[in-house]
């Protein structure tokens, strides 16, 4: 996939792994429209890009639909899809006040899962009707789970359940939108500076660096958009999940 006059949609923009995606990936030529449920924080990086900035809430197919055609009204039918959006809230099995509420369960589920999924199949379904470029490629679709998916911490239940899911559907989904031409890969990040991480005192933001076998430190946001840069132009990698970690096996906690 080149990037210079393509269209991508990035969702969860406004920071973090999703805002250093864009800026990426409009530095590279492509014509960006950031998606964040918090517009404001996407118009800022939005402004910075030369992007277009819309509200999108992830979970919600009108939502989607809408945000998806106001970008194709922009830019074009994206050919590239990044799914950054997510959530990280904490909580037992059961904890203190008792069994882990199922709403909370639910919404991370809803958020990290589900809205992964709703955007994968809105953004496939308006690439399956694009020309065919090279290889007979019309998309990329890139999925952001974690490596929670698999060394899941005490607490990280709905998460890391929510990120297995996520892991779960990229190979079925690569092998079911093989025949238009539209390729799905997912990342899985370690420790990563992104602003769940950036909130925690620098002295825990030391430790946990440290706790990465190489390079000791957490991860970059600029890094994860590289490895995603890299994905969009090698048609090769399809169906995959790629660790981004450092060689960091996570302890229970």
């Amino acid at each position: 996939m080149k990037f210079a006059d393509t269209a991508a949609v990035v969702t969860g923009a406004g920071s973090g792994l999703g805002a250093a995606t864009a800026r990426l990936l409009a530095s590279k030529g492509a014509k960006v429209s950031l998606f964040d449920i918090d517009q404001a924080k996407a118009e800022i990086v939005a402004k910075e890009i030369g992007g277009r900035a819309i509200r999108c809430d992830v979970t919600s197919g009108e939502s989607v639909l809408a945000a998806l055609a106001e970008a194709a009204a922009a830019h074009g039918v994206a050919r590239i899809a990044v799914n950054c959006a997510g959530i990280a809230p904490a909580g037992r099995t059961v904890g203190r006040d008792g069994p882990l509420a199922l709403d909370a369960f639910s919404k991370v589920i809803g958020v990290n899962l589900i809205g992964t999924f709703n955007v994968l199949r809105l953004a496939a379904d308006a690439m399956s009707r694009l020309d065919p470029l090279e290889d007979g490629e019309r998309g990329i679709i890139i999925n952001t789970a974690s490596i929670a998916a698999y060394e899941g911490q005490i607490g990280q239940v709905a998460y890391a359940a929510s990120k297995a899911g996520v892991v779960g559907l990229t190979l079925p989904a690569a092998r079911d939108l093989s025949r238009l031409g539209i390729r799905v890969v997912t990342i899985a990040p370690g420790l990563f500076l992104t602003p769940m991480l950036l909130g925690l005192p620098e002295e825990t933001q030391t430790s946990l660096g440290a706790s990465v076998p190489f390079p000791a430190r957490l991860g970059k946001p600029e890094e994860y958009a590289a490895l995603a840069a890299h994905i969009c132009e090698n048609r090769m990698i399809n169906g995959e999940v790629i660790r981004l970690d450092g060689a960091l096996r996570m302890a229970p906690k």
